[in-house]
């Protein structure tokens, strides 16, 4: 039977149900629990989550991938508390957001160290948490090429999946001739990787979704929600409308296996103050409506929000 890790302990892929590909229960840069500014108390951040995953769960969300990476806010007992809570299944990924984000004891790492820490994460536990990642983190610093650490760290990527069977996702898909030949080179399938945010209002004409998905690649749609519309627009918003149809013209062009959703929503965000009003629970109350009226049928729904994460996240040995 297939299983996926999650901060309570595996489930099986059949548990999951509905699934948020790519959110953040909190996410800063490092040093922004510091951050005097937007700093909350851990019960002001609980406050503010827990009725947002309450609300996921009645919609029938299942399990909240949660893409917060090393340095950048994990906080896995809060996790474990949150889903016994809440009835939501939290997935925690071990990895980096980008080699930007890496301290300098990890920036400084070999990639057969990162391998280590990696698969010590997914199959022993995150800490002294006993909580195992179920999928590996991993992105291109800012600027758009990947940097030399950001290659030790997409090599140590694959090494551990392979080593593992857990999944990659990418924070972006861009560089992603780069991010391929490291994969192919390991000899990781494509299929065990989804490469996040083709949709990013900043980044959509760089990522290639269409190329990714021929070369056997899954493929996030996961920023759904930061649009143009908001009152206060985030720098990497996007018209809602340009966004669904680009969605629309890669399930048109036969990748509906490939492709995975998401809103990249926070629930608490570390050290900024997020983007009003903007939640994981777009996905149900904007999204799939959206994509109903679009004409995309209950098993089309079903097929990129339970079915394709299912397959993604299951444990591949």
């Amino acid at each position: 039977m297939s299983r996926i890790n999650t901060v309570l302990g595996p489930i099986s892929a059949e548990e999951l149900g509905y699934v948020a590909i790519h959110e953040h229960i909190g996410y800063g840069m490092p040093g922004s629990e510091l951050d005097t500014k937007w700093w909350k108390a851990p019960e002001e951040r609980y406050e503010e989550t827990v009725p947002k995953l309450r609300k996921f769960h009645e919609y029938g969300g299942g399990t909240f991938v949660d893409a917060t990476g090393i340095c950048n806010g994990r906080d896995i007992d809060y996790y474990k508390s949150l889903s016994a809570k809440t009835g939501v299944h939290i997935v925690a990924c071990t990895g980096f957001v980008g080699g930007d984000t890496a301290l300098p004891f990890f920036a400084q790492a070999s990639v057969d160290y990162l391998v280590r820490h990696f698969i010590h994460e997914i199959t022993v536990g995150i800490g002294d948490t006993g909580s195992r990642a179920g999928v590996i983190k991993v992105g291109v610093s800012r600027g758009g090429r990947m940097t030399d650490l950001d290659k030790r760290i997409y090599r140590a990527a694959a090494r551990a999946a392979l080593i593992t069977g857990v999944p990659i996702l990418t924070h972006l898909a861009i560089d992603a001739e780069n991010a391929i030949a490291i994969f192919e080179e390991e000899g990781l399938p494509l299929n065990r990787i989804l490469f996040g945010h083709v949709d990013d209002g900043v980044n959509a004409d760089k990522t290639r979704d269409t190329w990714i998905a021929e070369q056997g690649g899954r493929v996030g749609f996961d920023t759904f929600g930061y649009e143009t519309e908001l009152e206060d627009p985030p720098f990497w918003a996007r018209p809602r409308q340009e966004r669904l149809d680009h969605f629309l013209r890669f399930l048109g062009a036969g990748h509906l296996d490939l492709a995975l959703a998401g809103a990249d929503a926070n629930c608490s965000p570390l050290g900024w103050p997020g983007v009003k009003g903007h939640t994981v629970n777009y996905i149900f109350e904007d999204l799939i409506p959206d994509l109903r009226k679009a004409g995309l049928d209950d098993a089309a729904i079903r097929k990129i929000f339970v079915e394709n994460p299912a397959n993604f996240l299951s444990i591949s040995n």
